[in-house]
């Protein structure tokens, strides 16, 4: 009995590993293709995203070196990249010695305090990306 289903078995054996090498053929033939296309889509949403950043400070007047916070959000940035606060000087953007950490979900906040008097414009930047101007006023 064994050797009358012999034969048989081989056959099956044989159009089975036929099959699983056809299918695996043209699977290896499509994953590259796919592949490509992943990667070309993947590269289109990157350049698509445009970096911004947007800022809010805890208050709009605050007393001479008096704490406050600024808060916000961030797209296109990576988790862990350094935002900074910067003051507009004399015309020019200077950097101050406030920077936080961007969050896995894109926010960050950081605390600030200011001593020169008056209308402070304000900035949050990373890189050459920069948040809208925004005023704080020193009393």
């Amino acid at each position: 009995m064994v050797s009358k289903r012999l034969p048989l078995r081989i056959a099956v054996v044989g159009v089975l590993g036929s099959l699983t090498v056809a299918l695996a053929g043209t699977a290896m033939a499509a994953t590259p293709a796919a592949h490509t296309t992943s990667l070309a889509v993947a590269a289109h949403s990157t350049k698509a995203t445009k970096a911004g950043i947007t800022a809010k400070p805890s208050v709009s007047s605050v007393g001479a070196w008096q704490l406050f916070r600024v808060t916000g959000r961030t797209t296109g940035l990576k988790e862990g990249s350094k935002v900074t606060l910067q003051q507009k000087q004399h015309g020019n953007w200077v950097s101050l010695p406030a920077s936080a950490p961007v969050t896995r979900s894109g926010s960050y906040s950081l605390g600030v305090k200011l001593g020169i008097k008056g209308k402070n414009d304000l900035r949050i930047v990373s890189g050459s990306t920069a948040s809208p101007v925004f005023n704080v006023t020193v009393r």
